[in-house]
């Protein structure tokens, strides 16, 4: 199809404002998707996606759709996630298009996501259409969540569309401004084929499929293709669209999206963000790529039964083929066995990968608390860095530890401002800045009245956002408040290494890195929630925390006591002492060379201290 007749565009949001039911509606209104076919969130695919009913893979899909005017339009749309912690789909996405339609719910107007997502469009220099959705709603305040797009973002009146995504009231009206705002895929000037791999997922058949936006020339099947990064070369084994369900076509051309089955076996031949061309005439320049991610987040995950070490490492290699966020590689632990230390970009990454890994793949998994990635700078100068609190070097060769802080944004309604300030407080929060979002209701009564929303920008450490912050900040707000971050500078910190003896024995899945400021309360937490986990021996246990070789807290699971003395029926009194004193000879040997096992009920339990 001639470029000037195709529009790429995806949709970006806020969580739960309403991306996917838009693009149902969109796929209902172009006849992509035939009635009877039709289900809700129809471009989420996997089971988890539709019980948390949220988006975690961004979704591509090729709609035909008859404008106004009589020409045939080629539509490429792009659903993506809306929670911060998948934010590099949301950044992939965004470069294999030229607009993006700017989602804001009419009941919630701005909240953090909406301002970093249209950033995030507006360095890919994407046009932007704004859209106010769910304005079916009896709670639905369109002029409200207009004005507040116009004086938040400098948008027109007329360029800001309402919509319902649910009856779809408006979505023919947005149709039509996709033709007339998003700009076509420039034209090729190259007979060079130069496509970029915004994602990829393995299939046993095929091997690596990658999915392509081509920006220059053309791919088809029985091409011989190179990567221009990984340097591997293999024979086209099909090209497709995707309608949604992929759908094999003869060729992909300059500005279209698709698929390309490469035959290659392993996904680090074909890396997202790399770029195809052909053998034959190879492109001289290489696509700009994408920023490698960093994890954010560790955490360790062990079989639960000790065994199905092997089944987790093919499973983490299978998951990582579609998920360039997630990273891990082999540790020991003395108290879980042997598993793997792996590197999220948040929580809720964690958790799906966590549920994906026993409902796919059918594993019984146990997972160490998390921890952040910290830089150490030791006595002689040198930088290590450290994912795991048993890394950390002992106290006297550590000058000072680095750790990765946080440029937060919250946005909350102005009468909870306070509430969220104490919590930020709580959390070693430093204060940035305060902007109240104007939102003029229907009387002209601004937000700065005590009506409206207010943006708080904060700089937090990351640890301490880590486990809690956000069901904090949502009770606190009576759910009114959101959030969304992006990494800072990090600095140095007050942090020691907060171990867990049991019986003299130090455990090192439950060791952590915490502020000196909470070592001794979470040391005493931990302690006390072991001591009610961990079955009574036939000897006593100590449990202790400790900073270094100081315990900050103690305390001790009793013996069970066997009665000795219950066949003796009167009787010299010293011999019932003999039978004393030898149980407790006993019992002092026992404690020498006996060992306590932690059960793995002990384990999830204390695991969920302080989540």
């Amino acid at each position: 199809m001639d470029p000037a007749f195709i529009r790429n565009f995806c949709i970006i949001a806020h969580i739960d404002h309403g991306k996917s039911t838009l693009a149902d509606r969109l796929l209902q209104i172009t006849g992509t998707v035939a009635p009877r076919e039709m289900i809700d969130q129809h471009l989420d695919t996997m089971d988890l996606e539709r019980e948390r009913g949220i988006t975690i893979k961004a979704q591509a899909v090729r709609m035909a759709y008859r404008a106004l005017s009589g020409s045939l339009y080629q539509f490429n749309l792009i659903d993506t996630p809306g929670h911060v912690d998948f934010t590099y789909e949301v950044s992939r996405s965004l470069a294999a298009c030229e607009g993006a339609l700017l989602l804001v719910d009419a009941t919630q107007g701005i909240q953090a996501q909406t301002v970093a997502n249209l950033y995030l469009a507006l360095e890919h220099d994407l046009e932007i259409v704004p859209v106010v959705n769910k304005i079916d709603l009896d709670a639905a305040e369109p002029e409200r969540a207009a004005a507040g797009l116009q004086s938040a973002f400098g948008f027109r009146a007329d360029e800001v569309l309402t919509v319902s995504a649910k009856d779809g009231t408006g979505v023919r009206g947005l149709l039509e401004a996709v033709v007339s705002r998003v700009p076509p895929p420039a034209a090729g000037g190259s007979e060079h084929l130069r496509a970029l791999v915004f994602d990829s997922k393995y299939d046993p058949y095929k091997g690596v499929i990658a999915y392509v936006r081509v920006f220059e020339g053309s791919v088809s099947s029985s091409d011989r293709v190179r990567l221009m990064s990984a340097g591997s070369q293999s024979e086209v084994l099909e090209v497709g669209v995707f309608r949604p369900a992929p759908a094999k076509v003869d060729t992909l051309r300059t500005g279209e999206v698709g698929y390309v089955a490469t035959g290659l076996k392993s996904v680090g031949d074909a890396p997202v963000g790399d770029t195809i061309t052909l053998s034959s005439r190879p492109a001289p320049v290489a696509l700009t790529g994408y920023q490698e991610l960093k994890p954010m987040v560790f955490a360790g995950l062990y079989p639960a039964d000790g065994e199905g070490y092997v089944e987790l490492r093919e499973a983490l290699e299978k998951l990582r083929l579609n998920d360039a966020a997630l990273s891990f590689q082999p540790e020991t632990s003395l108290a879980l066995g042997s598993g793997f230390r792996c590197g999220f970009l948040g929580l809720l990454h964690m958790e799906v990968i966590q549920e994906r890994l026993e409902r796919e793949y059918d594993l019984n998994l146990l997972a160490t608390s998390p921890s952040v990635a910290y830089e150490v700078v030791l006595t002689d100068g040198s930088v290590q860095g450290v994912d795991s609190p048993a890394k950390l070097p002992e106290p006297q060769r550590v000058a000072e530890v680095m750790e990765p802080w946080l440029d937060l944004r919250v946005v909350t309604p102005s009468s909870h401002v306070g509430v969220v300030i104490d919590l930020l407080s709580e959390r070693r929060g430093e204060y940035g800045r305060m902007e109240y979002i104007q939102q003029q209701d229907a009387g002209g009564v601004g937000a700065a009245s005590g009506s409206g929303r207010v943006l708080l920008e904060y700089a937090v450490p990351l640890s301490e956002v880590l486990v809690g912050f956000y069901d904090q900040l949502k009770a606190r707000t009576q759910g009114y408040a959101s959030m969304d971050y992006t990494m800072a500078a990090p600095r140095a910190g007050d942090l020691v290494r907060l171990d867990i003896l049991v019986n003299g024995q130090p455990v090192d899945a439950l060791s952590a890195i915490l502020h000196r400021d909470r070592a001794v309360s979470r040391g005493r937490e931990l302690v006390e929630k072991l001591r009610d986990l961990i079955p009574r021996q036939m000897f006593e246990v100590p449990l202790q925390a400790a900073i270094g070789r100081r315990i900050v807290a103690r305390e001790t699971i009793r013996a069970l006591r066997k009665n000795v003395l219950a066949k003796c029926y009167g009787g010299d009194v010293t011999r019932k002492r003999k039978l004393l004193e030898k149980q407790a000879e006993g019992k002092k040997r026992m404690k020498r060379v006996g060992s306590v096992e932690i059960p793995q009920e002990a384990f999830l339990g204390v695991l969920k201290v302080g989540r």
